[in-house]
Protein backbone atom coordinates (compact mmCIF):
# COMPACT_ATOMS: atom_id res chain seq x y z
CA UNK A 1 0.00 0.00 0.00
CA UNK A 2 1.18 3.49 -0.69
CA UNK A 3 -0.09 6.64 1.31
CA UNK A 4 0.05 9.60 -1.13
CA UNK A 5 0.50 13.13 0.38
CA UNK A 6 -0.56 16.38 -1.72
CA UNK A 7 1.24 19.18 -2.18
CA UNK A 8 4.79 18.28 -0.77
CA UNK A 9 7.71 19.88 -2.80
CA UNK A 10 11.46 20.77 -2.07
CA UNK A 11 11.11 21.81 1.58
CA UNK A 12 9.12 18.48 2.46
CA UNK A 13 11.70 16.03 0.83
CA UNK A 14 14.09 18.12 3.16
CA UNK A 15 11.92 17.36 6.14
CA UNK A 16 12.17 13.82 5.59
CA UNK A 17 15.78 13.77 4.73
CA UNK A 18 16.10 15.54 8.11
CA UNK A 19 14.19 13.28 9.96
CA UNK A 20 16.29 10.09 8.94
CA UNK A 21 14.11 9.42 6.02
CA UNK A 22 15.29 8.86 2.45
CA UNK A 23 14.27 10.27 -1.17
CA UNK A 24 14.04 7.35 -3.26
CA UNK A 25 12.79 9.12 -6.61
CA UNK A 26 13.43 12.52 -6.51
CA UNK A 27 9.87 14.78 -7.71
CA UNK A 28 9.24 14.70 -11.78
CA UNK A 29 6.40 13.40 -13.98
CA UNK A 30 4.57 10.32 -13.53
CA UNK A 31 5.16 7.67 -16.55
CA UNK A 32 2.12 8.45 -18.96
CA UNK A 33 1.22 11.74 -17.19
CA UNK A 34 1.85 15.14 -16.25
CA UNK A 35 1.43 14.47 -12.25
CA UNK A 36 4.74 15.17 -10.27
CA UNK A 37 5.58 12.86 -7.27
CA UNK A 38 8.33 11.44 -5.47
CA UNK A 39 9.23 8.41 -3.34
CA UNK A 40 10.51 8.35 -0.20
CA UNK A 41 10.86 5.74 2.23
CA UNK A 42 11.07 6.62 6.33
CA UNK A 43 13.54 5.40 8.91
CA UNK A 44 11.92 2.12 9.31
CA UNK A 45 12.11 0.94 5.14
CA UNK A 46 8.30 1.62 4.65
CA UNK A 47 7.62 3.77 1.67
CA UNK A 48 5.88 6.39 0.38
CA UNK A 49 5.12 8.51 -2.46
CA UNK A 50 4.33 11.93 -2.55
CA UNK A 51 2.55 14.04 -4.79
CA UNK A 52 1.88 17.01 -6.08
CA UNK A 53 -1.83 18.29 -6.35
CA UNK A 54 -3.60 21.49 -5.57
CA UNK A 55 -4.71 21.90 -2.09
CA UNK A 56 -7.81 19.39 -0.29
CA UNK A 57 -8.85 19.79 3.42
CA UNK A 58 -6.50 16.93 4.47
CA UNK A 59 -2.63 16.38 3.90
CA UNK A 60 -3.29 13.28 2.97
CA UNK A 61 -5.22 13.21 -0.29
CA UNK A 62 -4.90 9.64 -1.50
CA UNK A 63 -4.43 5.73 -0.85
CA UNK A 64 -3.65 3.59 -3.28
CA UNK A 65 -3.39 -0.34 -3.38
CA UNK A 66 -2.50 -2.75 -6.10
CA UNK A 67 -4.96 -4.98 -7.36
CA UNK A 68 -5.27 -8.17 -9.36
CA UNK A 69 -8.84 -8.00 -10.68
CA UNK A 70 -10.03 -3.88 -11.29
CA UNK A 71 -13.34 -4.74 -12.59
CA UNK A 72 -13.87 -6.77 -9.27
CA UNK A 73 -12.18 -4.62 -6.85
CA UNK A 74 -14.08 -1.99 -8.65
CA UNK A 75 -17.94 -3.95 -7.71
CA UNK A 76 -16.19 -5.03 -4.36
CA UNK A 77 -15.77 -0.89 -3.31
CA UNK A 78 -18.49 0.34 -5.31
CA UNK A 79 -21.08 -2.00 -3.30
CA UNK A 80 -19.54 -3.31 -0.11
CA UNK A 81 -17.87 0.11 0.81
CA UNK A 82 -20.52 2.60 -0.80
CA UNK A 83 -17.75 3.72 -2.86
CA UNK A 84 -18.22 5.63 -6.43
CA UNK A 85 -15.96 5.20 -9.40
CA UNK A 86 -14.96 8.91 -9.85
CA UNK A 87 -12.61 8.15 -12.98
CA UNK A 88 -11.09 5.30 -14.89
CA UNK A 89 -7.63 5.59 -16.59
CA UNK A 90 -6.29 2.57 -19.15
CA UNK A 91 -2.02 3.54 -19.53
CA UNK A 92 -1.00 0.55 -22.20
CA UNK A 93 1.96 2.28 -23.06
CA UNK A 94 3.68 1.31 -19.40
CA UNK A 95 1.15 -1.31 -18.63
CA UNK A 96 -1.75 -0.48 -16.14
CA UNK A 97 -5.04 0.99 -15.76
CA UNK A 98 -5.77 3.10 -12.71
CA UNK A 99 -9.35 3.28 -10.86
CA UNK A 100 -10.12 6.61 -8.38
CA UNK A 101 -12.64 5.38 -5.84
CA UNK A 102 -14.39 7.58 -3.38
CA UNK A 103 -17.06 8.70 -1.53
CA UNK A 104 -17.17 12.40 -3.52
CA UNK A 105 -14.81 14.73 -5.59
CA UNK A 106 -11.33 14.41 -5.47
CA UNK A 107 -10.46 18.03 -4.67
CA UNK A 108 -12.69 17.34 -1.11
CA UNK A 109 -12.10 13.71 0.01
CA UNK A 110 -9.77 11.74 0.17
CA UNK A 111 -9.53 8.44 -2.07
CA UNK A 112 -8.55 5.45 -3.10
CA UNK A 113 -6.59 4.48 -5.83
CA UNK A 114 -6.74 0.84 -7.44
CA UNK A 115 -3.47 0.59 -9.51
CA UNK A 116 -4.09 -3.07 -11.96
CA UNK A 117 -0.34 -3.72 -13.40
CA UNK A 118 -1.28 -6.10 -16.24
CA UNK A 119 -0.54 -9.92 -15.71
CA UNK A 120 0.15 -9.19 -12.34
CA UNK A 121 -2.39 -11.27 -10.05
CA UNK A 122 -0.68 -10.89 -6.81
CA UNK A 123 1.29 -8.83 -4.52
CA UNK A 124 3.34 -9.81 -1.31
CA UNK A 125 2.20 -7.25 1.06
CA UNK A 126 5.40 -7.55 2.87
CA UNK A 127 5.11 -7.65 7.35
CA UNK A 128 3.69 -3.96 7.71
CA UNK A 129 0.75 -3.49 9.54
CA UNK A 130 -1.49 -1.47 7.58
CA UNK A 131 -5.01 -1.03 7.08
CA UNK A 132 -7.98 1.61 5.88
CA UNK A 133 -10.12 3.33 8.95
CA UNK A 134 -13.54 4.42 7.42
CA UNK A 135 -16.47 5.72 9.49
CA UNK A 136 -20.05 3.94 8.65
CA UNK A 137 -23.78 4.53 10.24
CA UNK A 138 -24.14 0.78 11.30
CA UNK A 139 -21.05 -1.29 11.46
CA UNK A 140 -23.33 -4.25 11.47
CA UNK A 141 -24.97 -3.62 7.69
CA UNK A 142 -21.43 -2.69 6.47
CA UNK A 143 -20.73 -6.41 7.71
CA UNK A 144 -23.35 -7.90 5.68
CA UNK A 145 -22.75 -5.69 2.61
CA UNK A 146 -19.39 -6.62 3.32
CA UNK A 147 -19.90 -10.71 3.04
CA UNK A 148 -22.65 -10.11 0.37
CA UNK A 149 -20.26 -8.86 -1.69
CA UNK A 150 -16.85 -11.54 -1.44
CA UNK A 151 -14.93 -9.77 1.45
CA UNK A 152 -14.28 -11.38 4.60
CA UNK A 153 -15.03 -10.69 7.81
CA UNK A 154 -11.89 -10.56 10.01
CA UNK A 155 -13.85 -9.28 13.53
CA UNK A 156 -17.57 -9.46 13.73
CA UNK A 157 -19.13 -6.41 14.25
CA UNK A 158 -19.34 -5.36 18.00
CA UNK A 159 -17.99 -2.99 20.37
CA UNK A 160 -14.28 -2.88 21.34
CA UNK A 161 -14.23 -3.72 25.29
CA UNK A 162 -13.35 -0.71 27.43
CA UNK A 163 -14.81 2.15 25.22
CA UNK A 164 -17.87 0.65 23.73
CA UNK A 165 -17.08 1.66 20.22
CA UNK A 166 -18.72 -0.32 17.65
CA UNK A 167 -16.39 -1.39 14.70
CA UNK A 168 -15.85 -4.35 11.84
CA UNK A 169 -12.47 -5.21 10.20
CA UNK A 170 -12.37 -7.07 6.58
CA UNK A 171 -10.59 -8.17 4.15
CA UNK A 172 -11.21 -7.18 0.27
CA UNK A 173 -10.74 -9.71 -2.46
CA UNK A 174 -7.09 -8.71 -3.00
CA UNK A 175 -6.57 -9.14 1.18
CA UNK A 176 -6.28 -5.29 1.76
CA UNK A 177 -7.95 -4.76 5.26
CA UNK A 178 -9.87 -2.12 6.35
CA UNK A 179 -11.49 -1.12 9.30
CA UNK A 180 -15.56 0.29 9.50
CA UNK A 181 -16.03 2.44 12.83
CA UNK A 182 -19.36 3.43 13.79
CA UNK A 183 -19.60 7.44 13.56
CA UNK A 184 -21.97 8.43 16.61
CA UNK A 185 -19.54 5.81 18.86
CA UNK A 186 -16.28 7.50 17.26
CA UNK A 187 -17.75 11.13 17.85
CA UNK A 188 -18.86 10.40 21.44
CA UNK A 189 -14.78 8.58 21.87
CA UNK A 190 -13.65 12.11 21.09
CA UNK A 191 -15.92 13.98 23.44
Amino acid sequence: MLLRLEGCGIPCLELVKAKGGKVTREPGPVKGGNTVIAFVEDPDGYKFELLERGPTPEPLCQVMLRVGDLDRAIKFYEKAFGMELLRKRDNPEYKYTIAMMGYGPEDKNVVLELTYNYGVTEYDKGNAYAQIAIGTDDVYKTAEAIKLYGGQITREPGPLPGISTKITACLDPDGWKSVFVDNLDFLKELE
